[in-house]
Parts: structure tokens; C-alpha cells; sequence
């Protein structure tokens, strides 16, 4: 389906600024349908001003809709739609006398211009489907005025408001409602609202109460009030808090009304977010405990590197030295690793970080005065743990032979290379050293880095390998892993 950004910018004449408009009405536009009833279509006027383009669309979750398929990209020419020619010509809201029933069920009609800063961007159709209409109950009743009093703000120019900032799971018209009027009195009150109200510890009935004053009275005693509840709560400003009190937590978002810039009241949406905040601290306990773990296990592999270390300074064999010694290098890179992670609130890691901690390493081995630097061109970008902590330890290995084997401790180059492609990730480590004997295979090699980078990049990686010569002389070893992770993590799953 085609974005509202693209429709907006290949067919009509609107800028950036009206874009960002639209982008924030179609953001918050639910409430819209959900107070109305009914379905909801944005149309722009296609750049040449010969019809309309649908750019946004829109159902309620409170009633049936009217349009069962999708209707953005589609385009009308001026005349087939007279209430939007109307709303757009007139800058007004328009509604249509008798029902509509072209789609087989009744359909009410309405188009409401959008305008911003005087200038009217689009039209809105509003269409109701009428096959289920009855007697309103008063929660209707409450809901179509509040829908007729923010569709004339969308028409004034007041709604979407500026300097609301940009909420996330914010509460729907369905999980509470309070009307409120001039002076912040609630005037309305839906059962879901009033329950979240009744298990803050209200006693009393919500009609008629300075619903701020109630709000405040309810919070926790003996800990500061947010200044910003009170504003919430009585209908002051398009915002959003949370009152905490008995063990449950409730968000209030308030929506002032204003009509021809006259306050008329607010609505103040209400949602009862216990749970939800309950399990978003479990899992910040979660991630907090996590950091410990890796952050432990990082200090014990350097406890284990340092015991290695000090027992290579007293070995007098040299084959053994050097064996603990990389032993040592083994152990460090993934010390590397976990010391990274104990760093990130999640499982996610920046490998560039870690790559070039590896091949600092790599280059401490080598004497100073060999002129050996490994570099890096490209970027790993992010990656999980479950990627990161071997493919550390195969970076570790591929430098590890090319410094000892491939340039023998000498002068040289030794690069990295690296690219991600689509859900791939090439790693090339190459250097100008003597190269692979023309008969090795690494099935049959006694290195033992060599048998742990192959191990690794098949078995647990799931990826491919590929040693060569480079051209000019040299090695090229090739490392293509994937990166979606769906091998990786089956195969994790399986070891339990």
C-alpha cells in the first residue's frame, strides 16, 4: 500500500510543513473515528486540481465499518464527490441529507475541510454505516458531540495540537471517557473510566467533581504531585500523566475543546496501565540483571586470562608458553564481548566497537617495531550476542594466523574488510604475507585456530568459509554468515 508521504509528494502540490500536518492528524485521528462511528478518508487535491487522491484511511473500533477494502492511492475527479468539492469550495463542514446505499448498506455522508495556518490541505469523509443504528444511549450521545466538536477544531485549524508531543500506546476512546466542562466538572463519565477511578480508591460518583482537585486528592499521599497532572486532569493542556495510588496506576490524556476559539470543555481519555507498568519494571529488572551477568562473567574470564598468563611466565618449555599464551588471546576476546554487553540495555551489540578491541589485540602480539597494524574498512553495524561472541573469537583466530603464520612476525599488510548485503554479512581477512601452501585443506590442517574458525562459522554461525590466495600474493579467508537469525536461533533452541 502506498505511504501517505509518497501520495502526498508525487501528486499534489502540498510542502513539507502541511505534509508533517497530515502526518499528525492521521497519528491521532482514532479518536476521531471512534467518538464518530464511522469510517475515515483523507483526500488531497491532486497537484493539476483536477480531482482528489485518498492518502489516509481510517475504521472505528466502535462500530461497523463501511468500507471493507482499502481505499488510499485512490483517485476521483472533481464532480463525482460533491461534498468534498463543497467542503474544499466552502471551508466548511458539509453533510449530505438522505444515506447513501451505492455499497448495499446505509451510509451517511460527511466532509470535513483540514486546515492549518487558514489554508485548507484536504478533505475528510466521514461516512457512518447506518445498518446497525439505534436508540443512542447517553455514552453515544457524549461520544457523537465530543466527535462533533473535535471535527469543527480539525475544521478551525486547533486539532492536531502543535505542541502535544508524540504519544505511544496512548489510551483509546474505548478504555475510559470523561466529558468535562468549561470549569473542568466532569459532566460525563464512561463505566471503564469510572471503574479505573473506583480502584484509585474513589468512593464517591465522578459527575460533578473538579476532576484535577478529585485526581490530585487520590495520588499517593506524602510524595509530590506532578504539576502537570493537576493541568491534565482538569482539561488544561493536550497532555498526557499518570496518578498512582493503592497499587494501580492510571494515564489520564486530556483533549481541550475548543470551538470557534471558544473553550467548550475537554475530553480527558483514561486508562488503567498497572499491568503494563508492572511488566515494563520486571523487565527492567530483567535487563539490569542481565548487565550484572555479563558484567561478572567478564570479570571472571579476566581472572581466568590473568591465572593462565602468570602460569606461561613461569613455564620454561617455549611450546607450552605459547599454547597458554593463546589460550590467553582466546579467553580475552570473549571477555570482549560480554564486557560490551554489560554496557547495553539489550542483546544487541555494536560489533565496530568490538572488531577493533580484537584487532588492537592482534597487534599487541606482534614487536613493536614490525610496522604490523591490522585496519578495518566497512562497518559490522549491530548484531546479536548470539552472533557477536563467535564471531569475536573467528576475527581473533583469522588475525591470530595471518600475524603468525602469513606474515611470520614481519613487515606487511593486514586488512579486514568487511560489507553487510541483504541479511548477510562478508568478512574478508586478507594479507600480502607467504600465503596457503598450494595443498591445504582445512579439513585435514593441524592448526588448531584454523579447526576453531571452521568449527565456529559452519556449526555455529551457519555460514560459509573460503580460503584463498590473494591477488599479488597472499591469503584471503571469506567468512558469509547470515543474518537473520532464524538458523542460529533454532539451533540455540535446541540445546535445551
Amino acid at each position: 500500500m502506498p505511504h501517505l508521504t509518497d501520495l502526498v509528494r508525487q501528486q499534489t502540490a502540498l510542502g513539507s510543513a502541511d505534509v508533517e500536518w497530515l502526518h499528525s492528524l492521521v497519528s491521532d485521528w482514532q479518536l476521531l473515528a471512534d467518538l464518530s462511528f464511522a469510517d475515515l478518508i483523507l483526500w488531497t487535491r491532486l497537484r493539476d486540481g483536477s480531482g482528489w487522491v485518498a492518502v489516509a484511511q481510517m475504521r472505528p473500533t466502535t462500530g461497523p465499518t463501511a468500507y471493507h477494502d482499502d481505499l488510499v492511492g485512490s483517485v476521483v475527479l472533481r464532480g463525482r464527490r460533491p461534498l468534498i468539492d463543497r467542503a474544499w469550495s466552502e471551508g466548511r463542514i458539509c453533510r449530505e441529507g438522505e444515506p447513501d446505499w451505492s455499497g448495499g448498506v446505509p451510509v451517511r455522508e460527511e466532509t470535513i475541510p483540514v486546515r492549518r495556518n487558514g489554508e485548507i490541505l484536504g478533505v475528510i469523509q466521514r461516512s457512518t454505516n447506518l445498518s446497525s443504528a439505534r436508540t443512542p444511549s447517553r455514552l453515544e450521545l457524549t461520544y457523537l458531540q465530543s466527535a462533533s466538536d473535535l471535527a469543527q477544531m480539525v475544521a478551525d485549524g486547533g486539532f492536531p495540537f502543535e505542541e502535544q508531543a508524540p504519544l505511544l500506546r496512548s489510551p483509546r476512546v474505548g478504555d475510559g471517557l470523561l466529558r468535562l466542562d468549561q470549569e473542568g466538572r466532569v459532566v460525563y463519565a464512561s463505566p471503564n473510566a469510572l471503574s479505573a477511578y473506583r480502584r484509585l480508591g474513589l468512593s464517591a460518583d465522578l459527575v460533578g467533581t473538579q476532576l484535577g482537585r478529585t485526581t490530585v486528592e487520590l495520588s499517593q499521599s506524602g510524595e509530590a504531585v506532578d504539576e502537570s497532572l493537576t493541568w491534565v486532569a482538569s482539561g488544561r493542556a493536550p497532555q498526557s500523566a499518570e496518578v498512582e495510588a493503592n497499587g494501580v496506576v492510571v494515564q489520564l490524556r486530556s483533549i481541550p475543546l475548543t470551538v470557534g476559539q471558544v473553550r467548550v470543555g475537554a475530553l480527558v481519555m483514561v486508562r488503567d496501565v498497572t499491568e503494563l507498568r508492572r511488566r515494563e519494571r520486571e523487565l527492567m529488572t530483567k535487563d539490569a540483571t542481565i548487565r550484572e551477568i555479563h558484567h561478572r562473567v567478564k570479570n571472571n574470564l579476566q581472572t581466568v586470562a590473568a591465572l593462565l598468563r602468570l602460569q606461561a611466565r613461569r613455564l620454561q618449555i617455549p611450546e607450552g608458553r605459547a599454547a597458554l599464551e593463546e589460550a590467553v588471546r582466546r579467553v580475552g576476546s570473549i571477555a570482549i564481548v560480554h564486557e560490551t554487553l554489560s554496557h547495553t540495555p539489550d542483546e544487541i551489540v555494536d560489533f565496530d566497537d568490538i572488531a577493533d578491541r580484537v584487532m588492537d589485540m592482534a597487534g599487541e602480539v606482534v614487536a613493536a617495531d614490525t610496522g604490523i597494524r591490522p585496519s578495518r574498512t566497512g562497518e559490522f553495524g549491530l548484531l546479536p550476542a548470539l552472533v557477536a561472541t563467535p564471531l569475536a573469537m573467528v576475527l581473533a583466530e583469522l588475525l591470530q594466523n595471518a600475524v603468525e603464520h602469513g606474515l611470520h612476525y614481519g613487515t606487511g599488510r593486514l586488512e579486514v574488510l568487511v560489507r553487510r548485503a541483504e541479511k548477510r554479512l562478508i568478512l574478508e581477512v586478507v594479507d600480502d604475507g607467504r600465503g596457503f601452501p598450494d595443498d591445504f585443506d582445512i579439513e585435514k590442517t593441524s592448526s588448531l585456530g584454523l579447526q576453531i574458525v571452521r568449527t565456529l562459522v559452519l556449526s555455529e554461525l551457519h555460514g560459509k568459509l573460503e580460503i584463498g590466495t590473494r591477488e599479488g600474493g597472499g591469503a584471503r579467508v571469506t567468512v558469509d554468515l547470515p543474518l537473520d537469525g532464524g538458523d542460529i536461533a533454532r539451533d540455540d533452541n535446541s540445546r535445551f
